[in-house]
């Protein structure tokens, strides 16, 4: 998407046909040739229409990740792809408004979803855009959500932002540096644009900067006095932020935070690392929780501990619920091999099973293809994993 393509859909004939477009049944835009070919006989501009069908679709697709914003914001590819999921973006901004924030900069703020969700939290934000297209999509995007009394965007390199005066007046600083290139996502922090090492620059400027990182970072990237805090949503891990200077909690270096719940586990919460036989229920840490290594610390939420020193599976007898694991009842227990396995499964007439795995080399799907189920009862899951460093499975019950 280029600044034309900006200006198209945010014109009135732009905005006109994006209403047009949101009214058409679910999938109609599946295949998008028909609809294209519909809106040129009526007369509409080819480059509009391309442009506008496009959008239509990006906003589609970003209703699971932004919610009902979706609907009147604008998105390029790439700013789609990148945008931090709304629940998480709120999060965020509540622990900067929290922390007694009134005005931050948001470096690299793409189409401006965070910048949204910070002016939400009460902030005033100082935006920075570096592509002169994607700066004018987060314009639209905040005028559009009425936001823009509280949200400036300026056309500018994050590099930049201190020799311009931007970064003069603001409490904090947020930043989320670009981890996409031409060949895909980039894992190395030193490879991002601008790189991780930009971020110790800020500190010295603004000592209270949080930056968006990759969850998959070691866990040592960040110094002393600086603390890691994966996220999860719904089960699955969005991201990790570091929190430096003021922001960071005292003492604490590493935190996992599940959402919808709130649910957070610290590396100073008490930990349970000691090495048990299964036992009734099984649980499976969130994985923030695992990233965060904090297994020991979710062991010890539910009273419970583990099946093997360096596995992320939690056992327990009693039936104890928590939002950091997810737990299985067990059924059976035994030295993994595919002819028990087989022989306990048609005892309980298991009529479909799923195969989870950790810390072994076997492959879910073959495994399930070899077990070949074909009773009437329940579907199960099968845990392939280690016990005490031996090869062990588990059937098991969703709970």
């Amino acid at each position: 998407m280029d600044l034309g393509d900006v200006q198209l859909l945010t014109s009135p004939d732009g905005r006109a046909l994006l209403a047009e477009l949101a009214e058409l049944p679910a999938g109609a835009l599946d295949d998008p040739l028909p609809v294209l070919s519909r809106l040129r006989a009526s007369g509409h501009a080819a480059a509009l229409a391309a442009a506008a069908v496009t959008q239509a679709r990006l906003r589609a697709r970003g209703g699971p990740k932004l919610g009902s914003d979706a609907a009147v914001m604008i998105f390029t590819p790439d700013g789609y792809e990148q945008a931090t999921r709304r629940s998480v973006a709120e999060h965020r901004a509540a622990r900067l408004a929290a922390a007694d924030v009134h005005v931050v900069a948001d470096l690299c703020c793409g189409i401006g979803g965070d910048a949204v969700a910070l002016a939400r939290a009460g902030l005033r934000v100082v935006a920075v855009e570096r592509d002169p297209a994607t700066a004018a999509v987060a314009r639209a995007n905040v005028v559009a959500l009425g936001l823009d009394d509280r949200v400036g965007v300026h056309e500018l390199d994050a590099r930049d932002a201190t020799g311009a005066g931007l970064l003069d007046d603001v409490d904090a600083v947020f930043i989320d540096p670009a981890r996409r290139s031409g060949r895909g996502r980039i894992f190395d922090p030193d490879a991002y644009s601008p790189p991780y090492s930009f971020v110790a620059d800020l500190v010295a400027h603004v000592p209270a900067v949080v930056a968006k990182v990759a969850p998959g970072i070691p866990r040592d990237l960040a110094g002393p006095g600086t603390e890691t805090e994966w996220v999860s949503d719904g089960g699955d891990v969005k991201e990790a932020s570091l929190w430096h200077g003021r922001l960071a909690a005292p003492g604490i270096a590493r935190r996992a935070t599940l959402l919808p719940s709130g649910a957070t586990l610290t590396d100073t919460d008490p930990s349970s690392t000691d090495v048990r036989e299964p036992g009734r229920w099984l649980h499976e840490p969130d994985g923030a929780v695992i990233r965060a290594g904090l297994v020991g610390q979710a062991a010890a939420r539910v009273g419970g501990g583990l099946l093997d020193a360096s596995i992320a599976y939690v056992t327990t007898d009693a039936d104890v619920t928590d939002p950091t694991t997810r737990r299985f009842e067990v059924l059976e227990s035994m030295p993994f091999g595919l002819k028990p396995l087989r022989a306990a499964l048609r005892g309980l007439d298991a009529s479909e099973v799923v195969v989870k795995k950790r810390g072994s080399a076997i492959v879910p799907d073959e495994l399930r293809s070899r077990l070949a189920v074909d009773g009437s009862g329940p579907r199960l899951v099968v845990v392939v994993t280690r016990k005490a460093g031996a090869p062990w499975s588990l059937i098991c019950r969703p709970a």
